[in-house]
């Protein structure tokens, strides 16, 4: 039986984003007109039926319960996609799914005219105080590159694309169909060399007659202090390569910013609580925090109540269109009563409550004076 996890080498736990990137991937190395081993064809079904099934959550769910065997007791179809042939490569990846990120434009398109590259997504994921403060930062890409042994032909050296027998260069044939009501010609693309008008008889071995190739890159990139949780950054021309002369796609990166322990963040501002005792909330204190620029020292005033906030201004996150203008620290205060005390302590706090009494009982009769 398939293992289709393992077929688009994937792990059980795999999201949907990291299947279509491994069928992504993978079709272009096993589409039989990119590969011409014997095995390619039946590969790429392989390939169609594994996507189409995790893809799915209800199909996905009995598989991952009852096997393949399962899906066909549930009644599900398990040839996949491309049981009944398949069509070019472009046009597969733009009918699976749609312009952004994985493929052309419409399948009516002239082949031969130039095509932009594929857009490209990278998730990336970085500290707190990275995002508060920017960074620099190594990243690694996998891309369609233009193959400089064919430069970007897909023909062997020495060889060229010939003129397509079966359609005579012009890309597209008519076809005549019988039906009851008559018989109907219509023109289609032609299906041996998919509307080019030519076709590679020697390929390229360095990218199989694709005329790109899979690369991997490094980019040094700089990420501005300010961004925050699902900040997209977009660097231009570092997608895929572009076919018959076409420019690169596009790379947008995606930030996920790690959730701090101490700070919470709301916009250009941070928060942070400080736990105080009564005694310092009654009288006041000088106390030592941390904040994202170090230590600094911060006056409670005496009298603060429960969930007051002493605001340190220009110590939060900077504005990410004006790093010049920075939000605040907000501190918010947390009184605590403490449930452990001392004999002594226990006795100073029994002559404040009697001090407090006395207070009270003096007020009163006062009160009483006036109204007599």
């Amino acid at each position: 039986m398939s293992d289709y996890y393992e077929i688009l080498g994937v792990d059980k736990n795999a999201t949907k984003d990291e299947i279509k990137s491994a069928f992504r991937k993978m079709a272009r190395q096993w589409h039989p007109d990119v590969n011409k081993a014997p095995e390619a064809e039946a590969k790429f079904k392989e390939l169609g039926q594994a996507y189409e099934t995790l893809m799915d959550d209800d199909k996905r769910a009995t598989y991952d319960r009852y096997g393949e065997d399962g899906l066909k007791n549930a009644g599900f179809n398990t040839q996949g996609p491309f049981a009944g042939g398949f069509g070019d490569l472009d046009e597969i990846f733009n009918t699976f799914f749609g312009n952004f990120g994985f493929g052309g434009g419409s399948s009516s398109r002239d082949p031969n005219a130039p095509q932009r590259g594929d857009d490209l997504r990278l998730d990336i994921e970085i500290g707190f105080e990275e995002a508060v403060f920017g960074l620099e930062k190594e990243i690694k890409i996998d891309h369609l590159e233009s193959c400089p042994t064919c430069n970007g032909t897909g023909a062997k050296a020495g060889s060229k694309p010939v003129t397509c027998d079966y359609c005579h260069g012009n890309g597209r044939i008519q076809q005549t169909t019988r039906t009851v009501l008559g018989h109907f010609t219509q023109v289609v693309t032609c299906p041996h060399c998919h509307g080019k008008g030519t076709i590679i008889k020697e390929p390229c071995p360095d990218c199989k007659g694709n005329g790109r190739k899979d690369v991997e890159k490094k980019l040094e990139i700089k990420i501005p202090a300010g961004v925050d949780n699902g900040s997209k950054m977009r660097l231009s021309h570092e997608g895929d390569a572009g076919t018959n002369g076409g420019v690169s796609g596009d790379l947008y990166i995606v930030i996920h910013v790690k959730p701090s322990d101490y700070y919470k963040r709301d916009g250009v501002d941070v928060f942070t609580t400080l736990e105080i005792s009564p005694a310092q909330a009654v009288l006041g204190d000088n106390i030592t925090i941390k904040t994202l620029d170090g230590d600094k020292n911060i006056s409670i005033p005496a009298g603060i109540q429960n969930d007051d906030v002493v605001r340190v201004r220009g110590a939060g996150v900077p504005n990410i269109s004006k790093p010049s203008f920075r939000g605040d620290h907000i501190v918010v205060v947390k009184v605590k009563t403490p449930t452990h005390i001392s004999n002594e302590e226990k006795t100073l706090y029994q002559k404040l409550h009697e001090i407090q009494i006395n207070k009270q009982s003096s007020v009163k009769e006062r009160i009483k004076g006036v109204f007599k």
